[in-house]
């Protein structure tokens, strides 16, 4: 069975069929040795299941719970006290994670069975941010289109976030607005002095870029937020990337 739910978990999403799994909150950013607790309604008398995920990595089943249960039912690795979870009410249920260290970083999905539909369903997921002191902004570094893409109707540009933790939320705004679509951004790469590289990609056409307009490049951290801007008449030639 659990073959097969990481095989399903590759397609997540937060909405299936009748039931909607909702996870709050959506971040959660502690200090080493702090106590990080996170909810789940799952709308179902199946209970909740809890997957731990780390950047980049297959989701690892932590452990199950429902109202009936004395204790929750762990998978390898896991056990209390360091990992536990209570029944709140209803369909409701928490995850409470003790003494987190910085390994503990990673998004913390929710999942029950839908009997109806016959599938399982995921919430959003938590990201669970831990740091051994307080979290300092991302440092942001935007590039922009090389000189080679300049020359065709479509460019991109990158913006690289340098971080201490592996998650962040990249978003890009074109003139103020919010941008939706031609945005790809990286799973985080852990540098050789511990810090995290996070590269976003945004697919923009060549007469935009050479009407000035102006693109931004937001990354959050938890409550930490930095941004930066760019548009042609701030780089010159030699700013560009070279031909790709």
């Amino acid at each position: 069975m659990l073959g097969t739910l990481c095989t399903l978990i590759t397609a997540l999403t937060c909405v299936s069929g009748a039931t909607v799994v909702t996870q709050t909150p959506p971040v959660v950013t502690l200090r080493r040795g702090e106590t990080a607790s996170m909810d789940c309604d799952v709308f179902t008398d199946d209970g909740s299941r809890w997957y731990k995920q780390v950047p980049g990595g297959t989701f690892q089943f932590m452990l199950r719970n429902h109202h009936s249960y004395s204790s929750p039912r762990y998978g390898p690795g896991f056990s209390s006290p360091k990992f536990t979870s209570s029944h709140l009410s209803g369909t409701e249920y928490r995850l409470i994670i003790n003494n987190v260290e910085e390994g503990d970083s990673a998004v913390y999905h929710c999942e029950t069975w839908d009997d109806s539909a016959k599938e399982h369903v995921f919430g959003q997921g938590t990201k669970l941010i831990v740091t051994s002191s307080s979290l300092p902004p991302p440092v942001l570094t935007l590039f922009p289109p090389s000189s080679a893409e300049l020359q065709s109707n479509k460019a991109s540009l990158v913006c690289l976030s340098s971080q201490s933790v592996p998650f962040a939320d990249v978003s890009w705004f074109a003139g103020g607005s919010p941008v939706s679509g031609g945005i790809s951004t990286s799973t985080a790469v852990q540098q050789p002095d511990q810090t995290f590289q996070i590269s976003s990609f945004l697919a923009i056409q060549t007469s935009d870029w050479n009407m000035e307009k102006v693109y931004t490049c937001k990354v959050s951290l938890g409550s930490q937020t930095a941004e930066k801007n760019i548009n042609k008449s701030d780089c010159g030639s030699e700013n560009s990337r070279g031909a790709e």
